[in-house]
């Protein structure tokens, strides 16, 4: 089997110039900023983007690539909690947070999976997140009709919460949380209007979420 040759000296510059110029506007602006303004900040042609990164997908999946953890940290942490109620509560919390501190990792949450690699972290914090969901389920604190898509909804809210309000009031987010957290108490749940989203879905949803605007 061939090996992938490796990159000239001038190359590697220029793919690491472009990923730390992604990094810098997709935290700005969002991941649906223009590649124009990346290629122009790493002081290469939009070309030798192109021929480092053939898609937005690709850029994207380079930029998050040493971020990818966190989320996996923040589930196991909020796993290592003993009350399930605080358990579930600090896993919430956490997402949110990460979502608050860190734009392009709150933007790609929103959305597909740009690659193989960033799926395959999202379904293993996501494997430990059922863990918490199904121990709130048992210990009967959290509603029984929430499911672990339903955060998407969390998650699209505490996005827009935030585009709002970050430079305005940077900790409001955590009032729009306290109210949603509230309503998900199994003590305070009324019959909900439509069923929850299914895996596929979701996954549906993420994708289209990544197309508005563009």
């Amino acid at each position: 089997m061939p090996t992938e040759k490796p990159l000239r000296r001038d190359a590697v510059r220029n793919r690491d110039a472009l990923v730390a110029a992604a990094r810098a506007v997709f935290d700005e602006k969002g991941l649906d900023a223009p590649l124009k303004e990346i290629a122009a900040r790493a002081g290469v042609a939009i070309g030798t983007l192109y021929n480092r990164f053939p898609t937005r997908d690709a850029l994207i999946a380079a930029a998050v690539a040493d971020r990818m953890e966190l989320g996996l940290e923040v589930a196991r942490a909020a796993a290592a909690v003993a009350d399930p109620w605080d358990s579930f509560v600090a896993l919430v919390e956490g997402v949110c947070r990460l979502q608050a501190d860190d734009r392009l990792l709150g933007d790609l949450a929103v959305r597909a999976a740009p690659s193989t690699e960033i799926a395959a972290a999202r379904e293993a914090g996501h494997a430990v997140m059922r863990d918490i969901v199904a121990r709130a389920h048992r210990a009967g604190v959290l509603r029984t009709d929430w499911t672990l898509e339903d955060l998407a909804f969390v998650m699209w809210s505490h996005t827009r919460v935030l585009a709002v309000t970050a430079g305005i009031a940077p900790e409001a987010w955590r009032r729009n949380l306290g109210l949603l957290l509230d309503g998900l108490r199994a003590e305070a749940a009324h019959p909900l209007p439509a069923l929850p989203l299914t895996p596929e879905q979701l996954d549906a949803a993420l994708l289209a979420s990544g197309k508005v605007g563009r």
